[in-house]
């Protein structure tokens, strides 16, 4: 590597909003070197949370969700190139033309795709979309805007939802198959999904839960529907495949890098490991490709598919590329996310599966505005509101600073009960969507409080 880490050469593999992030702090960091950025898809970085409820909806076109530059970053963008390997010896990026990138620091931010629908053939009917890409979204967005008879959703986390959502706000019959007990279960635990559950219902939502789709029919190569593990059937002109994401490692698999199906083990400063769980110093990783100890959750592996997780660590990874030891800093940002489905707009901070017990601190559910705490082990670990998002940043603070669950109702009008329940986060495998946050790995409890770094 050369000695000025300002100069030499880096190549970001990911062209999404980790890998466009982290350039822009590159050059804000003072990084005069020659930056490259590889990016499979050949659109320019775009949003991806509006594709599944602004672009659904129609209000916004899928080629209008590009992502807003903060600057310019005098960046060779390789646009519609997927990268196939790394050469870690050779320090080189190997592209599927054949084409070897030499670099001196690396950032991978290639992210995830959705899980596709197991049967190829089934997947390749006429009507079976999955969500994750913008031409996805441009596609179902035509298909809802002509009005099918029924469409089926497969999997209820937050993208089956966010769809069942605006196929219900579009006036189109929905049908929505979970195999776990309730929507949003893999985020946000059972007590949560139960509320969950009764709003699609109230809304006009088929709810099926306890069921997996075991086929998908269809007639003259379109869709007509699909049969259920209860034997029932169902008949729709569209399904959607919301079966969780895929992390984007493949590629990897002879790199020598600590990297698998849940992602690419790196510490906090956004090192990644290798395969012998050595840190290197001169590949890093950010977003939602990345696994990286947190010390709110016991240091457990965290695993993120937010919006926020993927702009803070990008910029810590930057940051560190091109700063000596001394300088670096630990990514150590309490998760945030949120969703609009429903008439709800659902904010969380911390890790909500990351809990034993779950209280309504503020309002009431019955009201669909409310405030649920998570705790584990007697600390707070998570706070979710719904259409009450104010409070939050209240709660981040108790998290931080491992405060006492359940939390003091001093100073805020109590809820009707203050009982906590089991939170009853289930295990993945009865889900049939992939959960947001994974947590891998553990450690005997510890009581922690966590500072907030201000050099």
């Amino acid at each position: 590597m050369c000695g000025d880490l300002r100069s030499g050469r880096i190549v970001v593999v990911g062209a999404s909003l980790a890998g466009l992030r982290a350039a822009e702090t590159l050059r804000d960091e003072g990084f005069a070197g020659r930056l490259t950025v590889v990016g499979e898809e050949r659109r320019p970085p775009y949003d991806r949370p509006p594709l599944s409820k602004q672009v659904l909806l129609g209000r916004v076109r899928a080629e209008e969700t590009a992502l807003p530059r903060r600057r310019e970053v005098d960046a060779d963008w390789r646009l519609g190139v997927r990268a196939t390997g790394v050469d870690g010896a050779a320090r080189q990026v190997l592209l599927a033309t054949g084409e070897r990138l030499p670099y001196d620091r690396l950032l991978i931010a290639t992210g995830t795709r959705a899980r596709p629908w197991p049967d190829p053939a089934q997947a390749a009917l006429d009507g079976v979309f999955t969500l994750r890409t913008a031409d996805d979204a441009a596609g179902l967005a035509e298909r809802l805007a002509a009005g099918p008879r029924r469409v089926l959703v497969i999997g209820a986390g937050f993208t089956g939802s966010e769809i069942a959502s605006a196929c219900r706000e579009r006036g189109v019959a929905v049908t929505v198959a979970e195999r776990g007990p309730a929507p949003l279960v893999g985020a946000l635990g059972g007590a949560f999904g139960a509320f969950a559950a009764r709003v699609q219902r109230a809304h006009g939502v088929d709810l099926r839960c306890g069921v997996t789709v075991t086929a998908l029919h269809g007639r003259d190569g379109r869709l007509t529907g699909a049969e259920l593990s209860d034997g029932s059937r169902i008949e729709a002109d569209v399904a959607v495949v919301a079966l969780g994401a895929v992390r984007n490692t493949e590629w990897l698999a002879d790199s020598g890098l600590a990297a698998g199906r849940r992602g690419i083990a790196c510490d906090a400063g956004c090192r990644a490991f290798d395969m012998y769980g050595i840190v290197t110093d001169d590949v890093f990783v950010a977003g939602d490709v990345a696994r990286f100890p947190h010390p709110l959750f016991e240091y457990q592996l965290l695993s993120l598919e937010h919006w926020g997780n993927a702009v803070a660590q990008a910029a810590v990874a930057a940051h560190n590329m091109v700063n000596p030891g001394p300088r670096r800093l630990p990514h150590l940002s309490v998760p945030a996310f949120w969703s609009s489905q429903f008439g709800l707009n659902i904010k969380s901070v911390g890790v909500p599966t990351f809990s034993d017990h779950v209280v309504v601190a503020q309002g009431s559910p019955e009201e669909r505005r409310f405030v649920a705490v998570y705790g584990y082990r007697g600390r707070i670990t998570a706070a979710v509101s719904v259409n009450r998002a104010k409070w939050l940043e209240h709660y981040q603070g108790l998290i931080e600073t491992a405060a006492p669950f359940p939390p003091a109702w001093v100073g805020v009008e109590p809820p009707p009960s203050r009982t906590p329940v089991p939170s009853d986060v289930p295990d993945p495998k009865v889900l049939s969507h992939g959960p947001t946050v994974a947590l891998t790995g553990h450690l005997p409890d510890r009581r922690l409080t966590f500072r907030r770094w201000d050099g």
